[in-house]
């Protein structure tokens, strides 16, 4: 099911990528002829993530490999690399779009409203159905996708409203002002997406488990004296992995071993945690880093 589900993401991104990639060659049509910086901008944003879209799909492809000897985690660390690609690239093209935003406002050009009415709605169709198709993720990856779909569509809604404005009012700010809105909305939604996948990188606890909880949760089982050297991480903030030292009584003895393995297993299963190595102690541990 695991792999299933790896498999329908990689086609959807898939999906994405050419998705984008021909609507960007469209758009750099679009803002020559129309002259709208929101379109033109787009185009340069939509090329840089058809790049990091591509770059994906070959990462969660290679993601789905199972272990060997050379990674013998496997290789679904692959999918957080590609999330870490494309969310760089999203905050890089926020950012850029940002300050040509900013030079049009105090240098405004004329934009033609209707041509970026009829690009706006191709574009809220074309990336709209790419948003739908990577909006049930999973994994981080096909997250930060979704996230560049949904730039897409938001940029386009703002392009829409952005020319119908301008037709009303004449006044051709409007089209900056609302690439800066979305340059900013994007940019905050990809770094919060940025810090996530560090997190992963770095190992840390997810955020999902109370590692305190866990070890109290142990200590409650009847054989078990005390747990320390308690380590949680995520493999790909799907799988997480435990490995601690348990203490048990000494009447335990090593006919029991598996049976209370199989009762802690069970408590960290309870918690979300389904990959655990866990080593018996008899004595107390005395270390600082027992606590």
């Amino acid at each position: 099911m695991h792999e299933h589900n790896h498999h329908h993401e990689n086609e959807n991104i898939k999906l994405a990528f050419f998705l984008n990639l021909g609507f960007s060659i469209f758009e750099f049509i679009g803002g020559i002829l129309t002259s709208s910086v929101a379109i033109f901008s787009d185009a340069i944003h939509d090329l840089g993530d058809s790049l990091a879209i591509g770059v994906s799909y070959f990462l969660e492809k290679l993601s789905i490999k199972k272990a060997d000897k050379k990674l013998t985690y496997g290789y679904k660390r692959y999918s957080i690399l590609g999330a870490f690609f494309t969310s760089t690239i999203l905050i890089i093209g926020s950012f850029i779009v940002l300050l040509n935003a900013i030079e049009r406002i105090f240098n405004p050009v004329e934009v033609h409203f209707t041509g970026m009415l009829l690009f706006s709605i191709f574009g809220i169709l074309i990336n709209g159905y790419a948003a739908y198709k990577t909006s049930k993720s999973l994994s981080l990856n096909e997250k930060s996708v979704n996230l560049h779909m949904l730039e897409d569509v938001l940029g386009w809604v703002a392009v829409l409203i952005g020319s119908l404005l301008i037709k009303i009012t004449g006044w051709n700010v409007i089209d900056p002002i609302l690439s800066i809105v979305i340059s900013f909305f994007i940019g905050f939604k990809a770094w919060k997406n940025f810090l996530s996948v560090v997190k992963v990188i770095v190992e840390s606890v997810p955020k999902e488990i109370d590692i305190d909880k866990v070890a109290n949760k142990v200590k409650e089982i009847q054989e078990v004296m005390g747990v320390h050297h308690v380590h949680i991480w995520s493999l790909d903030e799907e799988t997480i992995f435990l490995t601690m030292h348990v203490q048990i009584d000494k009447n335990v003895t090593k006919k029991n071993y598996e049976e209370v393995k199989q009762k802690i297993k069970e408590v960290l299963k309870q918690e979300g945690i389904g990959h655990s190595t866990i080593e018996f102690e008899y004595d107390l541990c005395k270390e600082e880093s027992c606590q």
